[in-house]
């Protein structure tokens, strides 16, 4: 009997936010290493070996797709942005092709996260996990891995600024924790000291 093609690990970019305490940039445009920030996250996505790629968009979502180079992504609206990270994950598990083995969830403005922390939690869900999560010296943080059998509890449990909070927290005892902390850096870029030092990085 031959063996079963891997069915792909889908990739969903957050990139809806409206950047309140840097101005009311949209973080999506930010500027990081001369591109716009949610094309980096594409990249480290595609790079770790993520299948289709969807982009949830927001804030200026219409200057988002004019300037962002995105080529091959389905791009994903949602109109309810503001009222949190919970509307974005739900608009794109509603999105996601009907055949990924699991959802890899980036956000955009987490620009240390590498190509090879996203390998290790897609490596860790060949290898049985339909729940994956970086951790950082044994603190969860991101990416976060998803199993379809999970999409539909996700998506019920993600409200206002939690995104998969409820999910993770429903079944902690069956997250496989991916160490990362070798290969990337989990911060968020939220204030202008953050940018500022995100951009003046090497």
């Amino acid at each position: 009997m031959e063996d079963q093609p891997l069915r792909p690990v889908a990739a969903l970019v957050l990139a809806a936010g409206g950047g309140r305490r840097l101005g009311g940039r949209p973080k999506a445009l930010l500027r990081y290493r001369d591109r716009p920030l949610v094309e980096h996250a594409v990249g480290v996505v595609r790079a770790g070996g993520c299948g289709p790629v969807t982009v949830v968009l927001g804030a200026a979502r219409e200057q988002v797709r004019a300037e962002a180079r995105l080529p091959e992504c389905r791009l994903v609206d949602n109109p309810d942005w503001e009222s949190g990270m919970g509307s974005s994950l739900r608009a794109g598990l509603a999105a996601l092709d009907p055949g990924a083995s699991a959802v890899l969830v980036m956000l955009v403005d987490t620009p240390g996260v590498t190509p090879a922390a996203v390998a290790r939690l897609l490596a860790a869900h060949r290898a049985g996990s339909d729940l994956a999560a970086a951790g950082y010296q044994g603190r969860r943080g991101h990416p976060v891995l998803i199993g379809a059998r999970h999409f539909a509890e996700a998506a019920a449990g993600a409200t206002g600024d939690a995104g998969a909070r409820a999910l993770l927290a429903a079944h902690a005892a069956a997250i496989t924790l991916v160490e990362c902390a070798d290969v990337a850096v989990p911060d968020d870029l939220d204030t202008p000291a953050d940018l500022a030092r995100w951009t003046s990085a090497p």
